[in-house]
């Protein structure tokens, strides 16, 4: 395993939502464990920019209908996809790479009763292991940031996707070149490599035989979204910390607010894209 790999696995081991934590929330605010629905979690377990509304917006665009199989990359803790299953009906298989995320999204969905309809496959987005043409739709977001190679990602959507079936993903994006003081702030702290812009994504899109239906420019509403959860960590980190659990490093903090600073000014921000499988 690569040094790069160990260190995206790494930031995610201890960042501060975990299985853990929102379990141990879950029992302070309900005093109990048992008897427990998908919607008991949605309150902490949604951890990606725009909450529900943006698993919707993915659901929307990528025309989700139950009975339809969905494959989840860079699946963390599972959230959008217990939503989407609870929700829209849909089967969802989760691909993540690191091992503690999957045991935390299997012992969240084994807790509020998703096991049938939610699976999670430890595993890398560049080589996926499932079939060719097995399932109707892929999803993913804010995750691919994390990819090194975002183009073999792309690929292998494409092949496990049916005809018709489409890629909805949202994703981080370059609007001007970074200086290289926070190229490495955001490697180093946050795990981003590889860094697309909205154009370049479209061509990595078009290279691995999709059809763009959509692109979408969230910058805008990342500024806000962005600024509001760094508030939010800061609160988390000094509850985990209480509770002994992980809570990031201050790296981490520090490159999320060098973040909120770089999608305020323009320079970073977010894209949603809609592409299907001819």
């Amino acid at each position: 395993m690569s040094e790069r790999t160990q260190h995206v696995l790494a930031f995610y081991s201890r960042h501060p939502i975990s299985a853990e934590h929102i379990i141990a929330r879950l029992e302070a605010d309900r005093g109990r464990l048992t008897d427990l629905g998908p919607e008991t979690l949605f309150t902490y377990d949604q951890d990606h920019y725009g909450g529900l509304e943006a698993n919707d917006a993915l659901a929307q665009r990528a025309h989700l209908k139950p009975g339809m199989h969905v494959a989840d990359f860079c699946a963390g803790l599972g959230g959008p996809a217990r939503y989407l299953a609870a929700k829209y009906g849909v089967h969802v298989v989760g691909v993540e790479l690191n091992p503690h995320r999957v045991a935390g999204a299997n012992q969240l969905n084994q807790l509020v009763g998703m096991t049938d309809k939610v699976n999670m496959l430890q595993g890398d987005v560049t080589d996926v292991d499932m079939p060719d043409a097995s399932v109707d739709a892929v999803i993913s977001q804010e995750a691919l940031l994390h990819v090194p190679d975002k183009a073999k990602a792309l690929r292998e959507a494409h092949r496990i996707l049916r005809p018709g079936g489409r890629l909805v993903f949202s994703d981080w994006v370059v609007h001007r070149p970074l200086a290289p003081e926070d190229v490495e702030s955001m490697w180093n702290g946050i795990a981003a490599q590889d860094l697309q812009s909205i154009p370049g994504y479209v061509e990595r899109l078009k290279e691995a035989r999709f059809t763009v239906e959509q692109q979408e420019d969230l910058t805008a509403a990342w500024a806000v979204i962005l600024a509001e959860r760094f508030e939010m960590y800061k609160k988390l980190r000094a509850e985990t910390k209480k509770a002994g659990k992980p809570s990031g490093d201050d790296a981490f903090y520090e490159s999320y607010a060098r973040l909120v600073a770089l999608v305020q000014a323009g320079d970073l921000g977010g894209g949603r894209f809609t592409a299907l499988k001819g």
